[in-house]
């Protein structure tokens, strides 16, 4: 599956928001056109996501992690701070890289340094795509990485409990405030709504691509803010024909002008 439009855009706020408590990330230049595929590994990479799975020669930030997504000949790298960007092509086994935009968010230390060894690992390491195990070699440092849909899987959205970690309105992107919980569970053509402060069930028909909700009728108890607002703001949403997309445990709902972001929890 394709990443979706505001999936992709929730997900760089997430890193920035994790990575140094909700810091604006800017682009410290523009990238460069993407050079043209040239060929495998290329044709076999473009399209995937890898996260790593393993290092030798070399350590990273506890509970950190490398990301490089490639598409149509670009490749985008994270490691649990900053993102960059640009075009890409294999030529004779390595990866050649054009100039990068990169983010430029002020992360601890250990993750800035871990930014800058990715920056510099990446241009010109030797590169072999397997099946879906990618590896990458350079200076002594190995760096193997899995296919995203083997590492972290697409969670189902019926029978798992989905928790509001952000809202969304005319694609901006705000966390919940602390303590304060909003969830979705769905079944077989319903949804149990945890809003934040009252309760509420309603109808939710699925297809591959939508949810079409019904109204949604809950509780009526008063809350403080900002318990309130969270409410308002995770029910907008949740009316007639919604957009969604799934990857691994983040689930995105797309309405008119407004949208949650959801992640999976036992």
């Amino acid at each position: 599956m394709r990443p979706h439009p505001l999936l992709a855009v929730f997900l760089v706020a997430t890193l920035a928001l994790a990575a140094c408590g909700g810091a604006a990330a800017t682009p410290s230049r523009e990238p460069t056109p993407s050079p043209e595929p040239s060929g495998a590994p290329t044709a076999g990479l473009d399209g995937r996501t890898f996260l790593s799975t393993g290092i030798t020669g070399h350590g990273l930030v506890a509970g950190s992690q490398v990301r490089l997504a490639f598409q149509g000949g670009s490749l985008s790298a994270n490691a649990g701070c900053n993102s960059m960007s640009g075009g890409y092509e294999v030529v004779g086994g390595r990866l050649e890289l054009g100039p990068m935009a990169t983010t430029e968010i002020a992360c601890e230390e250990p993750l800035m340094a871990l930014d800058q060894w990715l920056a510099a690992f990446l241009p010109d390491a030797g590169i072999v795509l397997d099946g879906d195990t990618l590896t990458l070699d350079k200076d002594g440092v190995t760096l193997t990485l899995t296919d995203r849909v083997v590492a972290d899987p697409d969670r189902p959205l019926l029978g798992t409990h989905w928790v509001v970690e952000s809202l969304v309105s005319a694609g901006a992107v705000s966390s919940v405030p602390v303590g304060v919980t909003a969830a979705l569970t769905f079944s077989d053509g319903k949804v149990d709504v945890e809003s934040g402060c009252n309760r509420g069930s309603g109808s939710a028909k699925v297809t591959d691509t939508t949810i079409t909700f019904g109204p949604i009728a809950t509780t009526r108890m008063a809350c403080p803010e900002p318990a309130m607002a969270v409410e308002t703001a995770v029910l907008a949403p949740l009316e007639g024909e919604v957009t969604y997309a799934i990857e691994a445990d983040t689930l995105m709902l797309e309405g008119d002008g407004s949208g949650l972001v959801l992640r999976a929890m036992p």
